[in-house]
This record gives structure tokens, sequence and C-alpha cells, in this order.
């Protein structure tokens, strides 16, 4: 994009905002990654707040994506993980302003916005600019699906949301771990978060097009019935994980991937329960004490607990604040993995075959693990609701870790056919990349959307 005027004038300028946290961010980047491989002329302006550069900004990424910063929504953007409905309204109310202050100041015409669906204002701003907007969805087709048919109940009946959720077993539409995971957010976060969410939702019909990060043939029925309620184009472009970065070769200078080097093929547990809310200490020890019953080597990602957790490990477990999961995941040495159902994580273990233990904490992690244990069969779940106890976690980790078993043997041939579906779909003639190539020219300039 050198510059002459013409070339500048013909550009495909993208401007991404994602909402700010790391499960959005990360299929955000990943998303934009794919764009930039598959159009070459296009550029992308990552929008981030100032925090959130100072933990991104450094990672690789091609030379036609570039940040843009706004301000932080709160003095530290980490306070989500104490005041989140602090941090929730704090999203919907203040960063519209500094957004539309950078979309000012930019030189290249903006052709398309891409957005995050949990930021109500995106489609707002594009609209009055008259700027195409595309959606995002970071989780599951099936978790979106609960929230559009629970803003369409309240829109047709005019109840309260507080009744409506109590009578939410009764939407057609919403299966019984949605219901769970709606009262959840309600008395959990309280009435307001669920208010934005909702309302977020039903701005979803002022958008151009809409994006999920998912796979169509994992979620078929959902998409199907997503398409038929919009008049815009629903493009499943997933998974929106880096699996590019894995085409370029793994760099094996990491000391666990030398560990996992050295480990049998196999035999090691993978564990990472997310980088937002963790378990309790009292669980964290039962976990540990667990697989030491077990004698299964394991390589933990425990984040701020690593210093703690490698005086407990021994020589059994490796024990490391972070690591590169997907090259970690797609490591032959690696057997399973005990997962808190975050959506990403999900699609990264799909992408790698690998069986899950599923050990879901908060937001759509309980209907996540659902979709793992009774539709795809890929994974068993951790009864989290209480104290797992150390005897529990061996009976399961033994179990999970036993390849040679008939019921081994069945989950991974279930990890193996959901693994060939994701492959399948962002191979050349496959769903994702077919949905991407559309969603490229719909935005290319000179198309219409």
């Amino acid at each position: 994009m050198d510059s002459t005027g013409e070339q500048t004038s013909t550009a495909c300028h993208v401007v991404a905002m994602p909402y700010p946290g790391r499960g959005h961010i990360n299929p955000m980047m990943n998303l934009c990654k794919l764009l930039a491989s598959k159009k070459k002329d296009i550029v992308i302006t990552f929008v981030v707040t100032e925090e959130w550069l100072g933990i991104i900004g450094f990672d690789p990424k091609p030379d036609n994506v570039r940040f843009e910063t706004i301000p932080n929504v709160l003095p530290s953007e980490r306070l989500r993980a104490t005041n989140f409905p602090g941090f929730y309204e704090a999203v919907m109310t203040k960063m519209e302003a500094p957004f539309e202050k950078l979309l000012d100041r930019l030189e290249l015409p903006v052709t398309a916005i891409i957005g995050d669906i949990e930021l109500r204002w995106i489609t707002g701003v594009g609209n009055q600019r008259n700027i195409p907007v595309a959606l995002l969805w970071t989780t599951s087709a099936s978790v979106f699906s609960m929230f559009h048919y629970l803003d369409l109940r309240i829109k047709q009946s005019h109840a309260k949301i507080d009744s409506i959720v109590e009578q939410a077993e009764k939407i057609v539409g919403i299966s019984p771990s949605n219901v769970e995971q709606l009262r959840t957010i309600f008395y959990r976060d309280g009435q307001r978060v669920l208010e934005l969410a909702l309302d977020c939702i039903s701005r979803v019909p002022q958008a151009q097009c809409l994006l999920f990060t998912s796979v169509y043939e994992f979620e078929p029925q959902v998409f199907d019935s997503l398409r038929a309620t919009y008049d815009f184009p629903v493009y499943t472009i997933g998974p929106a994980i880096p699996y590019l970065e894995l085409r370029q070769g793994s760099c094996q200078n990491k000391s666990y991937l030398q560990w996992l080097d050295s480990q049998q093929p196999g035999s090691v547990l993978y564990i990472s329960l997310g980088s937002f809310l963790s378990v309790s200490s009292t669980q964290t020890d039962e976990i540990v004490a667990g697989l030491h019953m077990t004698g299964v080597r394991y390589l933990w990602v425990a984040r701020g607990e690593a210093s703690r957790l490698k005086e407990r490990c021994g020589d059994m477990g490796l024990v490391v604040a972070w690591c590169d999961q997907l090259k970690v995941l797609c490591h032959p040495s690696i057997g399973g993995f005990w997962t808190h159902c975050g959506w990403n994580s999900i699609l990264e273990a799909v992408f790698a075959g690998v069986p899950m233990l599923t050990f879901p904490l908060v937001f759509d992690q309980d209907t996540n693990s659902r979709q793992i244990v009774e539709d795809w069969g890929n994974g068993w779940r951790v009864n989290s609701e209480n104290l797992v106890t150390r005897e529990n976690v061996a009976q399961l980790v033994r179990r999970l870790m036993d390849a040679e078993s008939n019921e081994g043997k069945k989950i991974r041939r279930a990890a193996k056919q959901l693994q060939d579906k994701c492959l399948a779909a962002i191979s050349e003639s496959g769903s994702s990349a077919a949905n991407l190539d559309a969603f490229i020219n719909s935005i290319s300039p000179g198309k219409k959307q």
C-alpha cells in the first residue's frame, strides 16, 4: 500500500473493534489474520484499549494489520474480575465516543467495520457514517440463539425481564443448560448485565452481516434457523484460532515444548482453567492430589497460581504461567485436556482432536460443556458445582487417559470425527473457507453488502 492516491482510494480498509477481553480479542485478531492472509491488499486497523495494547502490542501479526488505541474504560480493566457489572456497563457507555474520535482521525477511508456484538453502540456508529458493519459473535451459535429467543420472548410478551427469566424453561428454543446460564447471569451479575446483553442482541438486525467463530457442521440446525431469521448473510468462519501459525512451523525452543518432546505419545494431560476466573485454592489442591494418585503426567497453565503450584506438583507435572495453547494441544504427547470450557479453548481442542474433561465455571461454559458431552461425545463432565475430591479427580483422569479401554477408544473416535469436520471446513472447498471468501467479496470496494 505504498501510497499513490489511486491505491489509497481503492483500498479495502477494515476497522476491527473487539470487546476488551481476551476471549473476544483473540478470535477477532485471528479472524483479521485470516482476512490478511486471503486478501493481500487489505488494511486492517485493530482497535484496543491502552491497557490491552500493552498486553498484545508485541505479539506477531501481519504487516497489513495495525494497532490503534482508545482510552481504558476503567482505571484498570483487570477490575473486570472483581466488578464485572461495573466493567460491562462502562464498555457499553464509555467506549463509543473515543471510538468515533478515532474514526475521525483515520486517514484511510473505512470500507467496513467488524465489531463485537457485545458493543451495543457499534452498529449505530457504522450506520450513522454509512459504513457497513459486520458483527462478530465469539462463542457458540447455541448460546447466541438462547439470547435471541429470550429477547424475542420479552418483546412479544412485554413482560419484565425477571419474570421471563423465571419462566425461561417454557421458551421454545432455550435448552435446560441455557436456562441455568440465564439464571446464573441474572442472579450473580444482576439484572442490568442481562439487560445490556439482550440490548446488544436486539441491535443485531441493524448490521449488514453476522459472523460466527464456529463451524457450520458443528451446529447445522442452529445456523439454518439463524439464516432463516435474518435478512442478511450469516457466515460461519471458524475456528478463529491461530492455526496459520502452525503452518509456519512450531518454534521448539520453549521449555514446555521441549518437556513435551520427552514424554510418551498421548501420555500427558493438559490443564487450563481460563484467564478470567479460576477455582479456589482448596479445589486446586484437590486436583493436584488427585493427579498424583494417578501417576499421569500433566502440563498445567496456572497463571496467577503458577508459583504456588510448582512447589506442590513435583516431578509428575510441569506448571507454567502461559503457553502457546494450540501448539501444546497439537503436540503428540497430549492425550487429554481438562478445560474450563471457554469457547476458544474448545475450538482449539477440536482442531487438535483431543478429548476433554469439562470443568465449566461461569458464563457460557456450562452450555459449552453440555454441547461437548451430550451433542459431540468428545468429552466427559467434571461436576464443578461442588468441591471435586481427589478421589473423583483420580477416577476421571485415569478414565480419560486410558486410550486402550473401550470408552477411551470411543471418546477418541468422536474427537477425531469432530476434528475431521473442522479441518474439512477450513480446507479450500470447505464451508468456513467459502464463507470467508464470500465475506471478503462483500466488503471489497465496489461490492455491495
